[in-house]
């Protein structure tokens, strides 16, 4: 089939690339010429493991184009999937500028029947609004009866970043929301027949109204944030009475009806999904007025959970940090990705810097974006980034350090030369934001922190 997917960013990427992976015949629409040029020339702008060997492949075979021509892509495909940003407003609500902009784009363009898919994560009613885009474009251009001749679906995208091909091409489940109506089963037959190379083992496609497809993203994502608040907090408490949380998740997670999975104590959830996406649901809540309880505590208690570490720093070693170095492991929001948003190592480094700490800081792929998004926290007091280092490796970041901070469970940090480590740092104290080692290391000479253990 031929495809379009408007958005050249993470998730469209991820679209566009597996989608030609499997046969079709895909465009790929983004606005920035620059992104464009990059990607025509071989160069993929986010980092995400096997993205760019997927991308290159395709490219090469004729099935992955890169365009700036909105009219071409348009006119490409049936099938035209949105996967642009929906930034958080200041309010909290998804901003829907770039989502609404890429409708308007289709109605001035569109020729003949077209199933518009939202691939952006979207709040509940997105579908209607885009849907009006779309009929007042057409309007404008003297092509009423062309409302008739499109469809509106969701199909929202469950990718982990550092997973995401092996997500999309082996999914657990395909959610497609469609209107009511032949327009709405034209645009499910379509859908049905672009997916069906993923259904082919197990049926996983799932259907359901467009609002519903809508509300199931935020709701999984809102899920998962749960968990991982829920099991922060008890983990505080587990530090409180005296006990090991890690015991309590085995026990926990033992349970069917519970499982294992996002169940991990540690400084609390990041990246580009969990926060924006409470918020958003929350924000969509308060404009029906509707309170969500649960998931306000779910945001409160992770924007603390940010704390913890530095409250034990400062417990350990006093609010005034002069004079001490500090070696900083992981900095990305979570391992095998470069995305710094809303990640937990923003709010460590920056009460570092802000108390006099010297630091020293290593990821394996996130130092470039750190150091952005860094520049731009400490903006305010640049003489703070002055005592910030990067370090080439593991070892070189923990040199002569007063304390090593893990904030990133990258698999490299998970079975260190103990001996080794010990030995090169001046006091080995090690404070474990996401329970890597089991307190037994304390055995080896350190002085260990961790998260409810």
């Amino acid at each position: 089939m031929n495809v379009t997917v408007i958005g050249a960013g993470y998730v469209g990427l991820v679209t566009a690339a597996c989608l030609a992976d499997v046969g079709n015949d895909v465009v790929c629409l983004d606005v920035d010429p620059r992104r464009v040029d990059m990607l025509n020339a071989g160069k993929v702008p986010i980092y995400e493991p096997g993205l760019d060997d997927v991308i290159q492949r395709n490219r090469d075979d004729g099935r992955l184009h890169f365009t700036s021509d909105t009219a071409q892509a348009v006119a490409h495909a049936q099938v035209q999937f949105i996967a642009v940003g929906t930034p958080q407003a200041e309010d909290g609500s998804a901003d829907l500028g770039q989502v609404l902009s890429a409708a308007e784009n289709l109605g001035r363009f569109m020729q003949g029947f077209k199933v518009v898919v939202t691939k952006s994560t979207v709040p509940v009613g997105t579908g209607e609004r885009v849907r009006q885009t779309i009929a007042d474009a057409l309007q404008v251009r003297g092509m009423p009866n062309g409302i008739d001749d499109f469809s509106v679906a969701s199909n929202p995208e469950f990718l982990k970043e550092g997973a995401a091909i092996d997500d999309f091409m082996r999914p657990d489940r395909i959610v497609i929301g469609t209107e009511p109506g032949p327009t709405g089963d034209r645009a499910k037959e379509l859908l049905q027949r672009l997916y069906a190379p993923f259904n082919r083992v197990q049926e996983r496609m799932l259907t359901m109204d467009v609002k519903s497809a809508e509300l199931t993203k935020y709701a999984s994502n809102a899920m998962l944030a749960t968990r991982i608040s829920f099991m922060n907090e008890l983990a505080n408490l587990a530090s409180e009475v005296g006990l090991d949380i890690e015991q309590v998740r085995k026990g926990m997670g033992s349970d069917g009806r519970i499982g294992y999975s996002f169940l991990y104590a540690g400084t609390g959830y990041g990246g580009s999904c969990f926060p924006k996406d409470v918020r958003a649901l929350i924000r969509t809540a308060s404009s029906h007025g509707r309170h969500l309880r649960v998931l306000e505590a779910v945001e409160a208690v992770n924007e603390a959970q940010k704390h913890v570490l530095v409250q034990k720093i400062n417990a350990r070693f006093g609010s005034n940090l002069k004079g001490l170095l500090f070696g900083v492991w992981g900095l990305a929001f979570k391992p095998h990705t470069d995305d710094m948003r809303e990640a937990p190592s923003r709010i460590v480094l920056k009460c570092l810097l802000e108390r006099g700490a010297q630091v020293m800081a290593y990821d394996p792929v996130a130092m470039a974006q750190a150091k952005k998004v860094l520049a731009n926290d400490c903006s305010g007091c640049s003489s703070m980034l002055d005592r910030l280092r990067f370090a080439q490796t593991p070892m070189e970041c923990a040199q002569d350090a007063d304390a090593l901070v893990i904030v990133t469970e990258w698999p490299a940090f998970k079975s260190p030369n103990f001996e080794t480590l010990r030995k090169v740092m001046r006091q080995p104290v090690i404070f474990d934001g996401r329970n890597l080692y089991d307190p037994g290391v304390r055995a080896q000479g350190f002085e260990y922190h961790a998260i409810g253990r």
